[in-house]
């Protein structure tokens, strides 16, 4: 009989395999994308993303991720999930429908260069240590087998780095993970979905509060009005 952790193998072995073939072509383009060229191209990102505290209210109201800083490659792949259909948020997919190949890696590029000249938070020597409960979860999720020890170095550029990220938004994205049959929400992801599936709503939001509170690189920008 197979293990939790054994399961786990085995889908990640297979999500990469797949992934090669659904996240290539963006991934590829995002290798030698611009990022001084998307600076046009993400007026229509910054009206969410480049404004502290923003509140999104669909499905329900949460912070919109912070993406500054965030793995290219991982920002490619998701804009290239929404275009697709496999994640599916109606204000995601309509903007990513109207990229092509280049306008997603060169926003791509553009968001993980972008704050990097803007020092992070002073973080604490060591991260806090979980609590019991707290590293049951994690151990029994294997978050750190893709996002890293820190969750902030996942093993994998095309994984995104979770820590210090909005908890309410965390927990709105694990959810999704877990929907099924619904045209307006659900993600869809051979590693995610059968994880997220296997905690309670309240062990996710447990879970995302935690990773919330980690030192981690994502930030928020505000961009100035951008001018041709």
């Amino acid at each position: 009989m197979k293990t939790p952790s054994m399961r786990f193998t085995s889908l990640a072995v297979i999500a990469l395999a797949a992934g090669l073939s659904t996240t290539a072509q963006a991934q590829n383009a995002a290798d030698a994308a611009d990022s001084a060229t998307a600076r046009q191209k993400v007026a229509m990102c910054i009206g969410c993303h480049g404004i502290t505290g923003y509140q999104a209210s669909f499905p329900e109201v949460h912070k919109v991720p912070k993406i500054s800083g965030q793995n290219a490659k991982y920002i490619a792949a998701a804009l290239t999930a929404y275009r697709k259909g496999e994640r599916k948020h109606p204000t995601m997919k309509g903007i990513a429908a109207s990229m092509s190949d280049q306008d997603i890696a060169d926003v791509a590029a553009f968001y993980e260069a972008s704050g990097k000249d803007i020092p992070s938070p002073a973080a604490p020597a060591a991260p806090a240590t979980p609590t019991a409960d707290i590293q049951t979860l994690l151990t029994k999720g294997n978050c750190m087998a893709c996002h890293g020890a820190d969750m902030n170095k996942p093993i994998d550029a095309s994984y995104p780095k979770i820590a210090g990220q909005h908890a309410d938004y965390l927990y709105v994205a694990l959810k999704a993970y877990q929907t099924e049959r619904n045209p307006q929400i659900g993600r869809a992801n051979a590693i995610m979905g059968p994880q997220a599936k296997l905690f309670t709503h309240t062990e996710l939001k447990q879970l995302a509060t935690y990773v919330a509170s980690l030192p981690g690189e994502l930030k928020t920008v505000p961009q100035p009005k951008l001018r041709r």
